[in-house]
């Protein structure tokens, strides 16, 4: 008798261990387990929901007999396609990441606790969680019958003229549309299904627009493109346009000829508060064909856009760096909108950066990839120069009448403090703000520190004010009763009335924060209607609030921290003023000079948009310093030219691969003994084409109560380094330290 054919499965399962488990697959199973499904497993004593990763007849270097066999099989359709589970994988690879924690970046939230509940033998119905609303579609051919009510020949004859329309939309225009519906449903003149309702917080109907004349660098880019969509070659692109030059209509008309060609794509964007602005241009020009994706949404919007995604149903993807794995069909097209961000970067979990991935992706699928920015990555850069990035040119406003603002430097070194005392409010950069208003045009503050002052001193000792369980000081807030908090721990005080030290009663503040240049202004521009733009009053989703009231001409000047720097197409706007220009070249980190050119440029390019010209002061004591002087000069060929020369003397990227191996316990000790010891493992697993640099603390010495220590890996080549990652990974951890492997860090600290 001959012997079953034994088939076996590997499964991805969501559990922090770098590997996947191999199970036998049952033959009442056999068949029916495929890649991109999900199965019940046993996991030790527990069972936990898996996704298949491969299913094949060739035993794993295991003892078969120590296999355990598949419990269930949940989906009968694979969850995730073949082409996302072939990105997942190699992005596990590449950031040295658990499979299992990857693959649950492409599953939405609903769909994870659904797993869990079927591993526990309960019930969940996804179902349930979306509203279900009927769809009403008139059947063609069909006549009308001659005893039809008024009503319900109208809503006929509408749905013959507009398309298929929800019963909710059909009740706005007719209170009694549901009964009509009944009735023309009887009669087989409209069918009648169930769909999921519309969830996105970002609907609305948009008007129809019409489509610019391009600009000849517009055209030529798009041209270039759309040749790439239509040849079928996997091609990308830097977009490399000044500030409102038109990127966005290139990526209207590319991702329309996706979409005629049958091709599905995917816009990423750094911010939330980009998210609505885009969406709208894209739906004013596509209609409802988009799915929105950001960690703004609900659980249950999320759920019900990737569905649809999943289904076909939606074939663009709109959103934040997680909407990178959204479950797009025939995948022909990324967009990547201000590939400078370090927002694409994510700094918990898995640590990928979608700005890398998305190039990775259109790879893997065949698809095109454009990355776009004003102020491109030195990154990108350098894979233009080396073949890998297409460069497309934008030189120009798309605007005829709109051409790049003059800036200007204010030197807070000789220049003194306007009426309110505050030094970050000049005198200079005050009776700007004073003609601005006279000319009832709008402006844009911008200070990358929230609170009203950045900390408190002791006049007596010099002690600062600092967080129990952070290497911060704490930050003075006002707007909401006085308050001391910490921005990394979310510690909060009462402040004292006294210096912890020395107890002498001479604290002081130190410096100024959005909320104190808010008040200042409020003071000194008493018919001024001022608007603060952070964290604190506006967080997520809740910023684009703010922008609409700018735009609706509701706020005069608006104060804020890098959300203002984003790419807002704000027309009235027209004087910027960057208050402390230094703030970001002081960070102990080699990009620190590449960050600040880049928030200056961005924001001096929220300036001028419209038909009048627009004007940047940007304050500073350091008007020497090469990020200062060329944004002055809107000059981006000039700075990377130097920066990239910096760079390669001192071997950073892009002349080569760093990976930061960061550790942190409850005890000092223990952090820096694990951190030595891995280091030491790693040092005996390297090449010679890698250096280990470390141990040594963190900038931020302590967050959250532990301490934290690093070390960095650095190479010329991808391949040596992963070898040492492996080894760091494989290596076994003391259980009171953590540790965090970041290949292509962004955040030194």
């Amino acid at each position: 008798m001959t012997e079953p054919t034994r088939v076996f499965a590997r499964v991805a399962i969501p559990v922090p261990l770098g590997q996947a488990f191999s199970y036998l697959v049952p033959p009442e199973l056999q068949g029916e387990v495929r890649r991109g499904a999900r199965v019940l497993c046993p996991f030790g004593p527990r069972r936990v929901l898996g996704v298949v990763l491969e299913v094949s007849t060739d035993a794993p270097d295991f003892p078969i007999d120590k296999l355990k066999p598949l419990r269930a099989i949940v989906d009968p359709e694979p969850v995730l396609q073949d082409e996302l589970m072939g990105f997942l994988q190699e992005l596990a690879r590449y950031y040295v990441a658990p499979i299992g924690a990857v693959i649950e970046l492409a599953l939405p939230a609903v769909e994870r606790t659904a797993a869990e509940a079927l591993s526990k033998r309960e019930s969940f119905a996804v179902e349930s969680l979306g509203r279900m609303v009927q769809r009403v579609s008139a059947v063609e051919g069909a006549e009308a019958a001659a005893k039809l009510g008024a009503q319900a020949r109208e809503i006929l004859e509408h749905l013959r003229q507009n398309g298929p329309e929800t019963t909710p939309d059909l009740t706005k225009r007719w209170p009694n549309a549901r009964a009509a519906v009944k009735r023309l449903e009887a009669l087989t003149l409209v069918s009648v299904e169930r769909v999921e309702a519309q969830v996105d917080p970002f609907f609305a109907q948009v008007a129809k627009d019409t489509p610019p004349e391009l600009t000849p660098p517009q055209a030529a880019a798009v041209d270039r493109i759309i040749a790439s969509l239509e040849n079928g070659r996997k091609q990308s692109f830097l977009l490399d346009g000044v500030t409102a030059s038109g990127k966005t209509e290139v990526y209207l008309r590319t991702v329309q000829r996706a979409l005629e060609l049958g091709r599905g794509a995917i816009v990423l964007v750094p911010e939330i508060a980009l998210t609505p602005q885009l969406v709208t241009r894209f739906r004013a020009r596509l209609g409802d064909r988009i799915a929105v994706l950001h960690s703004g949404l609900t659980d249950v919007q999320r759920h019900a856009m990737w569905r649809a995604l999943r289904r076909g149903e939606l074939k663009v993807a709109v959103g934040a760096r997680s909407a990178l794995f959204a479950p797009v069909h025939d995948l022909g097209l990324i967009c990547v909108d201000e590939e400078h961000d370090g927002s694409f970067k994510q700094e918990e979990g898995v640590r990928y950066h979608a700005r890398d991935m998305a190039l990775l992706r259109a790879h893997r699928a065949g698809a095109v990839c454009v990355l776009g920015s004003a102020t491109p990555s030195l990154s990108s850069v350098a894979l233009v120069q080396s073949g890998r990035l297409e460069l497309l040119k934008l030189p120009a406003r798309a605007r005829t009448t709109a051409v790049l603002p003059e800036v200007e430097i204010v030197d807070l070194r000789h220049v003194g403090a306007g009426p309110g005392g505050d030094r970050l409010l000049s005198l200079t950069l005050f009776r700007a703000l004073e003609a601005c208003l006279a000319r009832r045009e709008q402006a844009i503050l911008f200070l990358n520190r929230r609170g009203f002052s950045p900390s408190l001193i002791c006049g007596s000792c010099g002690e600062i004010v600092r967080c129990p369980n952070c290497s911060v000081s704490l930050t003075l807030h006002r707007a909401r009763g006085e308050s001391l908090q910490c921005h990394y721990c979310d510690y909060v005080v009462e402040v004292p009335q006294r210096c912890g030290k020395c107890g002498a009663a001479k604290l002081s503040e130190e410096g100024s924060g959005t909320e104190r240049i808010e008040t200042t202004l409020k003071q000194q521009l008493p018919a001024a209607r001022v608007a603060r733009l952070d964290r604190d009053v506006a967080a997520g989703a809740k910023s684009e609030q703010v922008i609409e009231r700018v735009r609706a001409g509701e706020i005069d000047i608006l104060v804020g921290t890098q959300m203002v720097t984003k790419g807002h197409d704000l027309p009235n706007v027209t004087l910027v003023g960057v208050l402390n220009a230094d703030a970001a070249l002081s960070m102990p980190d080699f990009r620190a000079s590449e960050r600040t050119f880049h928030l200056l440029v961005q924001v001096a390019g929220r300036a001028g948009r419209g038909d009048a010209p627009g004007k940047v002061l940007i304050q500073t004591r350091q008007p020497e310093h090469p990020a200062i002087a060329f944004a002055l000069r809107h000059d981006v060929p000039g700075f990377v030219e130097q920066e990239m020369r910096d760079r390669e003397e001192l071997r950073f990227p892009p002349f080569s691969r760093l990976a930061l191996v960061r550790f942190d316990a409850l005890d000092e000790g223990q952090a820096l003994a694990e951190c030595g010891r891995i280091a030491d493992i790693a040092r005996a697993a390297v090449s010679s084409g890698v250096e280990v640099l470390g141990p040594t603390p963190a900038p931020l010495a302590r967050l959250r109560n532990r301490y934290r220590f690093r070390f960095v890996l650095r190479a010329a080549d991808r391949k040596p380094l992963r070898d040492a990652l492996l080894a760091v990974a494989r290596a076994g951890l003391h259980r009171q330290v953590r540790m965090a492997i970041d290949v292509d860090p962004v955040n030194m600290l």
